[in-house]
């Protein structure tokens, strides 16, 4: 009866198992974008563009959103990989592109903004370069507004392009 009563009492003290990696409220901040998504944008010229996203959770379990955007009529791919850094307590994304683009950012939600979220460039050094970003706006189960911003010299944000999104059926 002494050995079951102390099994029972070793049970009873030993501590919870710790919680799934990347399972907190912060790693959804992103669920919104994930999904297959129609790119509609305009261009200099009246020009318009059309592009694909395929916006993961699954690669590399809850811990990463992949994306993978194509535009066929100019050959151009891009990849971007985003995590929530729980140390900075910020998302961080890389982009690369066939161009050679490469890009990094940081941010996160945001409240209080006509935008939903946001992430600035930063330089390799990990500081921030107020100098673009990007923003998801008017943010719908099927929908969203998406815009990459430069900073003018007077410290206010203007589009360099805009891109709607819409959910593929």
């Amino acid at each position: 009866m002494l050995i079951a009563l102390a099994l029972a009492a070793a049970d009873a003290a030993a501590p919870a198992p710790p919680p799934p990696p990347c399972s907190g409220p912060e790693y959804r901040q992103l669920d919104f974008w994930v999904g297959e998504w129609d790119a509609e944008f305009d261009l200099p010229g009246g020009k318009t563009g059309h592009a694909t996203n395929r916006i993961t959770r699954d690669e590399y379990g809850d811990c990463v959103i992949a994306e993978h955007f194509s535009q066929p009529d100019i050959a151009y791919t891009g990849a971007s990989f985003s995590t929530w850094d729980q140390y900075k307590k910020k998302w961080v994304q890389t982009w690369v592109d066939n161009g050679g683009g490469y890009i990094t950012l940081a941010g996160g939600a945001v409240e209080g903004q006509p935008y939903s979220f946001e992430l600035v460039t930063i330089d390799a050094r990990g500081a921030r370069q107020v100098h673009s970003r990007m923003i998801w706006q008017d943010v719908k189960p099927d929908s969203f507004t998406w815009r990459w911003q430069g900073q003018k010299a007077d410290g206010s944000w203007a589009d360099s392009w805009v891109i709607r999104y819409t959910r593929r059926k």
